[in-house]
């Protein structure tokens, strides 16, 4: 009997057991929990965000969220479509019924409107969204574009005796418009509200010039 109790003694005192049964032994990975404690945070409602005046096409939204077991990970979406950077993006999770498409209803062939927005005794400048008409007889003879500000550079043949001309446009992709004489030349300046590229044909009463 002594024998046996000997025995069953050493291998009680032989069993690796561990100092704390409440952290995970060597070699095992802890468990990811949850709780059941209320978080203060508010629900999503409606977030935007702004693009900068450079962007184009959007390429990809991303989204980072939390589990329940406090681990983060990302959704994405692929997309392809041009973006108005003048225009917020927004995320929200508030549903509405998206219309069903209409076919196109067929157009009537009208002019695009424009509006005045300066002008000299030898030229007009009219804007119509992305769009500079510039109704005038001289010929353009250099065009080019600078930056910081962002801004396009007309040069018009005229041996012209003009005195300086500066006209802010508020609320206008053509933000401000100067013009300058020159010897054998004038200069006509137009600044814009963002980065864009442009290009612009001759029409039969001047030009148009078109941004992208």
């Amino acid at each position: 009997m002594v024998r046996v109790l000997c025995v069953a003694l050493l291998l009680l005192i032989n069993i690796d057991a561990r100092e704390n049964p409440f952290f995970p032994a060597k070699g095992e990975k802890d468990i990811p929990y949850t709780t059941n404690l209320a978080k203060t945070i508010e629900p999503l409602k409606r977030s935007s965000i702004t693009l900068p005046s450079s962007a184009r096409i959007i390429k990809k939204v991303t989204i980072e969220y939390e589990n329940l077991d406090a681990t983060v990970e990302t959704r994405s979406i692929e997309l392809k479509n041009t973006v108005d950077w003048h225009l917020p993006i927004f995320i929200s999770q508030s549903f509405t019924e998206m219309p069903q498409e209409e076919k196109p209803k067929a157009q009537k062939n009208e002019t695009q409107k424009f509006k005045e927005i300066a002008s000299i005794p030898y030229a007009k400048f009219l804007e119509s969204s992305k769009s500079l008409k510039i109704v005038t007889e001289d010929k353009i003879i250099r065009n080019f574009l600078l930056v910081k500000p962002h801004r396009i550079v007309l040069d018009f043949k005229r041996d012209a005796s003009i005195k300086s001309f500066s006209k802010e446009n508020k609320n206008s992709i053509f933000s401000k418009i100067r013009i300058g004489n020159h010897a054998g030349y004038y200069r006509a300046v137009i600044e814009l509200d963002g980065l864009y590229r442009y290009n612009m044909q001759k029409i039969p009463d001047g030009y148009i010039l078109n941004l992208r």
